[in-house]
């Protein structure tokens, strides 16, 4: 009996730390409205045309939000690929619409991640939403077609859907 209570109490104590070790894992669902700080509209009133008949980035040093800095997060958007191979990506740029970047102007840079991952993945530029789940960081990043509010080592992609 004794042997018995103590078993189920081990075997309780297990459960609880595999529970709460399992909800740490859990990214969280950010969404690019959560991006931006209070107050911050990421809409400029108008683009921003330079003198080569190109868009330029409007709001290229947009305030970002630390609350999600180091975190596990998972947010969905559109691949603007830069670095890789023709069957894995190593680096792309995720933003909240499809074309950003590529045919319009760069959204503000608190609406783009600079995405890494090391050993590479499958995704290509498409008009399909995914969700990337990373670490995100508010270290920003600086590239030839946009600045970035911030960047995530990418650990995993999949097919968006709610």
């Amino acid at each position: 009996m004794a042997l018995s209570r103590k078993f189920l109490s081990m075997f309780m104590l297990l459960s609880a730390f595999i529970a709460t070790a399992t909800q740490a894992a859990e990214p969280i669902e950010v969404f690019w409205e959560d991006l931006e700080p209070p107050g911050f509209s990421a809409l400029p009133p108008e683009p921003v045309s330079d003198h080569q008949s190109t868009m330029a980035q409007a709001q290229p040093n947009a305030p970002v939000v630390k609350k999600y800095d180091g975190k596990l997060v998972k947010v969905p958007g559109f691949v603007v690929p830069l670095e890789g191979t023709d069957e894995l990506t190593t680096e792309f740029l995720l933003v909240p619409f499809f074309g950003a970047c590529v045919h319009v102007p760069p959204p503000a840079s608190n609406q783009i991640i600079h995405v890494t991952f090391e050993e590479g993945v499958a995704v290509e530029f498409s008009s399909s939403p995914i969700w990337v789940t990373g670490v995100i960081s508010t270290d920003g990043w600086q590239g030839d077609i946009a600045s970035v509010g911030y960047s995530m080592k990418g650990a995993e992609i999949a097919p968006y859907s709610l």
